[in-house]
């Protein structure tokens, strides 16, 4: 690629809701690349990991998609993991006080982050590191010099804690820090680029170029991409919303989700997660604006790729096979779970007790909604007696065989 074309390719999926954010950014990345090219010192590219939890879903992985465009280009990623930072938890997308982690706690679900990361970038062109190493050598003096560079009105502006601060709701002092510690982040890596989400518009293009600047360093830049909605295609996919595509799943699992998406989501999904080319992203999303190409067989053509990207073609091929078999064709799964019981089993106690639905109260709402089927039928009464052998399905893809 000529450096236009190389513009074009790590600016796509981009999101600054400013078009002159945009294109300063885009000529700061021109000028960047310019330099590295007639230097031979390939840009310094880095992007941060709170390990708030063990697991990661595919919305973490947009970023990570972004990563490996840079290495692909020959620039030097780095993968961070905020040991620190998640001592505070990140505020930037919540509403409310995050709960803090221990010390322990996150370096339990950090030993898993890279290992799954790897899934998408080159392992040994990746490196990785903990930003403890340097957020907790800082002094109080240092903060005192660090935060001298910002202004609570400029945290109170933000959507997220003004929201709270009109409603009485407490905004605590330490989750000022968060910003500031990312932007330190930036400086101790010396980096040419930093890779987020929206969600980091602040992070990055306020603390982190303004630190760097503070320090004498020409500030990074921003590489704001858009936000993946969860399988609902609405809100950002989250662990706790339920509405994640996991990265430790099967291949039918994942295309299962994938196909769960509301077309409306497609094009999200299109940009953030796939391996396509701006020009097949464009060419998917107007055949399908022009009905040349059916939202279902679109959906069909998202998951596979998006399946073979995390496992390969040939399970990606499978998970499909496995799902209209399983969908198209109304079919039964030969592998479900057996769940054996006594006497007259009820319904409700026999999906509560498999483990198949988590309460009671799930069984009965799920009833409701005509979500429980036995032997392909719809089912009324949460309380009904089975009679055994039966096929219990819940939903669209769980099923159980009820044997005596």
């Amino acid at each position: 690629m000529n450096i236009d074309q190389q513009v074009t390719y790590l600016m796509r999926g981009t999101a600054y809701g400013d078009p002159a954010m945009h294109e300063t950014m885009k000529k700061e990345l021109r000028e960047r690349l310019i330099e590295s090219e007639s230097s031979g010192r390939p840009l310094r590219v880095y992007c941060g990991y709170d390990p708030r939890t063990s697991d990661l879903h595919i919305g973490h992985t947009v970023t990570m998609r972004k990563l490996r465009q840079f290495q692909e280009l020959g620039h030097h990623v780095i993968f961070v993991v905020g040991t620190y930072t998640a001592l505070i938890g990140d505020p930037s997308d919540k509403d409310k006080l995050r709960a803090q982690l221990s010390p322990e706690e996150a370096r339990i679900n950090a030993e898993t982050y890279a290992e799954q990361a790897f899934r998408i970038l080159d392992r040994e062109e990746t490196e990785v590191r903990y930003n403890a190493e340097w957020l907790s050598n800082l002094t109080f003096k240092d903060l005192i010099h660090l935060s001298s560079n910002f202004t609570l009105q400029q945290f109170l502006t933000r959507e997220n804690f003004k929201k709270r601060f009109e409603n009485e709701e407490a905004v605590y002092f330490h989750e000022l820090f968060y910003a500031i510690m990312q932007g330190y982040d930036a400086y101790a890596l010396d980096a040419d680029v930093q890779v987020g989400g929206t969600d980091q518009m602040f992070n990055i293009m306020t603390a982190s170029r303004k630190i760097m600047s503070f320090y004498d360093k020409k500030p990074n830049i921003g590489i704001i991409l858009g936000i993946l909605p969860g399988t609902d295609g609405d809100v950002k996919m989250s662990k706790s919303l339920g509405n994640h595509i996991p990265l430790n799943t099967t291949p039918e699992d994942m295309f299962g989700k994938v196909m769960s998406v509301p077309d409306k989501a497609m094009p999200s999904y299109a940009r953030l997660v796939t391996r396509w080319t701006v020009d097949k992203i464009n060419h998917f999303e107007e055949a399908i604006e022009k009905g040349e190409l059916h939202p279902r067989d679109a959906k069909f053509e998202l998951a596979q790729e998006i399946t073979s990207a995390f496992f390969d073609d040939e399970k990606a091929q499978k998970a499909k096979e496995h799902f209209i078999t399983l969908f198209q064709k109304k079919d039964t799964p030969d592998d479900m779970e057996v769940f054996i019981t006594t006497g007259e089993p009820v319904l409700l106690d026999v999906l509560v007790d498999s483990g198949l639905v988590r309460s009671k109260s799930q069984v009965r709402r799920l009833v409701e909604q005509n979500g429980v089927k036995i032997d392909g039928d719809a089912v009324k009464d949460p309380y009904m007696v089975l009679e055994p052998p039966v096929v219990v399905q819940v939903g669209k893809r769980r099923f159980l065989k009820v044997e005596k």
